[in-house]
C-alpha cells in the first residue's frame, strides 16, 4: 500500500490541496475558493470531502500518512490560526481539532513560509543540511530558519519572521504597522513602490512611467530590466543590496551554510540571487567570508506550498 501525504495552501482567495507520494511528485492537486466559507465547520468540510476525493482519484491502494497545512498565523504548537487578517474566521480558530472530526491520521498547521522551509529541506536543495535559511520573495516577505536539523518556532510558534525586522530606519509604513520592516523592500510589493521612488527622483527615460502603480507587476520589472531599463535595473539592485546587508547581519546570529531564495521574485535569478550574494559577502563578517552559499530555491517553479506542507507530516 503506497503512503502519500497530502498538503495543503490555505489562501485568502484560495485552497490548494495536493496528494503527495514520497518522491515529491504531486499525484493530484486542485483548489477551492476559501473566502466562500466564512463558516469555518463548512470550509473544513470542504476540505476533507476534497481529500477524500483526490484520494480515489489517485487510486484505492493509498494509505494517508498524515495531513499538513500552511496557513497565514498558523501556530505548529497549537494547530491553530491566530488572528489571520486575510482569512475569513477571525480570532483563533482550532483548525487541526476540526480536522481530526474526519481523519484519524496526524494533522499539522504551520505558516506558509515554515512550510517551504520544511519542503526545501525533505524534497530539495537543504537535504541534508543542518543549518539554513529560507527566504520567500512573494506579495511579502517569509523566511523559516533551521538550526541544529530543527525547523526554530520559538517560545510561540511565531519565530522567524525576518520581513518584520527593521531595514531602514524610519522607513516604508508596513501592514503591519511598524515602520522600515524588511518585506516593505524586499518583496513583490516593496520592488514596485521602489520604482515608483526612482521614477520620481530620477529623469531618466522609462516605460513604466505609462504604467499605473496598480498594473505594474514584478514580473514586469524584470521584463524591462532585462530590455536595460535603467529605473528596473536600479530596483533590483537597491532591492538586493537591502537584502544582502540583511542577510550579512542574519549569518552573525545563525551562520547558516546557505540561504534559499524562494518566490515570484526569486525568479529574476540573475537579477536578484547574485546580487544578494555580492552584498552579503561585503558586509560579513571576516570569519563568514565565503562560506554561506545563497541559491534559488530547488523547487522554484513547482507547487512549493503544497509540497512544504506535504512535507510536514514526515
Amino acid at each position: 500500500m503506497q503512503k502519500v501525504s497530502a498538503g495543503i495552501d490555505i489562501g485568502g482567495t484560495n485552497t490548494a490541496v495536493g496528494i503527495v507520494d514520497d518522491n515529491a511528485n504531486i499525484l493530484a492537486e486542485t483548489s477551492f475558493p476559501t473566502s466562500s466559507h466564512p463558516v469555518l465547520e463548512e470550509y473544513v468540510k470542504t476540505l476533507a470531502d476534497t481529500i477524500n476525493s483526490l484520494i480515489k482519484m489517485v487510486g484505492d491502494d493509498l494509505e494517508l500518512r498524515g495531513i499538513g497545512i500552511g496557513a497565514p498565523n498558523g501556530n505548529y504548537y497549537k494547530g491553530t490560526i491566530e488572528f489571520a487578517p486575510n482569512l475569513p474566521w477571525k480570532d483563533e480558530v482550532h483548525l487541526a481539532d476540526e480536522i481530526k472530526k474526519y481523519f484519524s491520521c496526524k494533522v499539522i498547521v504551520t505558516n506558509d513560509a515554515k512550510a517551504a522551509t520544511i519542503g526545501e529541506m525533505v524534497y530539495g536543495g537543504a537535504k541534508g543540511m543542518k543549518n539554513f535559511v529560507m527566504i520567500t520573495l512573494g506579495t511579502g516577505l517569509g523566511s523559516g530558519i533551521v538550526a541544529n536539523g530543527q525547523l526554530i518556532y520559538g517560545a510561540d510558534g511565531f519565530a522567524g519572521e525576518y520581513g518584520h525586522s527593521i531595514a531602514i530606519e524610519n522607513g516604508r509604513e508596513c501592514g503591519c504597522g511598524r515602520r522600515g520592516c524588511l518585506e516593505t523592500y524586499c518583496s513583490a510589493t516593496g520592488i514596485k513602490r521602489t520604482v515608483y521612488e526612482l521614477l520620481a527622483s530620477n529623469r531618466c527615460e522609462s516605460k513604466m512611467r505609462d504604467i499605473p502603480y496598480e498594473k505594474l507587476t514584478s514580473k514586469d520589472i524584470y521584463d524591462f530590466a532585462k530590455q536595460g531599463d535603467k529605473i528596473a535595473l536600479k530596483a533590483f539592485d537597491f532591492t538586493a543590496e537591502i537584502l544582502g546587508k540583511k542577510l550579512a547581519d542574519l549569518a552573525t546570529i545563525l551562520s547558516p551554510e546557505a540561504v534559499f531564495l524562494f518566490g515570484g521574485l526569486a525568479l529574476a535569478k540573475d537579477l536578484i540571487v547574485e546580487p544578494t550574494k555580492q552584498y552579503m559577502e561585503q558586509n560579513l563578517l571576516p570569519v563568514y567570508r565565503g562560506k554561506i552559499k545563497v541559491l534559488p530555491s530547488a523547487l522554484l517553479g513547482t507547487n512549493i506550498a503544497v509540497l512544504g506542507a506535504a512535507a510536514l507530516v514526515h
